[in-house]
């Protein structure tokens, strides 16, 4: 992709911090973001080239992807858990999404813990 950058006679998109997070963790990853689709871009292209000389490739397109991000500051001292945390999927098929439901309301955990001890 730097390659192709260079050649373009572009910059690459960098990832940037947020202006209120004191960890300075790049939250804002637009380089990031923009590698996983090149490289999925570039699997699809190689596939359709396949597929156009041969009808097969031995490539395959992903259907989702996952990424962790470690952000934020130790939870607590000592912590390899930190508190921001967290795993995104993208699910790059909409035909592997199987359904879907309707959040409910939101409810008053404390209330409701306080009923449930009762």
């Amino acid at each position: 992709m730097k390659t192709r950058y260079d050649e373009l006679e572009e910059a690459l998109p960098q990832n940037k911090d947020l202006k209120t997070d004191i960890h300075k963790n790049k939250a804002l990853r637009y380089l990031d973001c923009r590698v996983i689709e090149f490289m999925h871009a570039r699997i699809l292209d190689q596939v359709k080239t396949d597929m156009a000389k041969k009808s097969y490739s031995q490539y395959k397109i992903f259907d989702s992807t996952r990424g962790v991000f470690i952000e934020g500051g130790p939870a607590f001292e000592g912590a390899g858990l930190f508190e921001k945390s967290h795993i995104q999927i993208c699910i790059r098929n909409p035909n592997c999404i199987q359904g879907f439901f309707m959040p409910r309301e939101e409810i008053d955990f404390m209330d409701w813990l306080g009923k449930k001890a009762a």
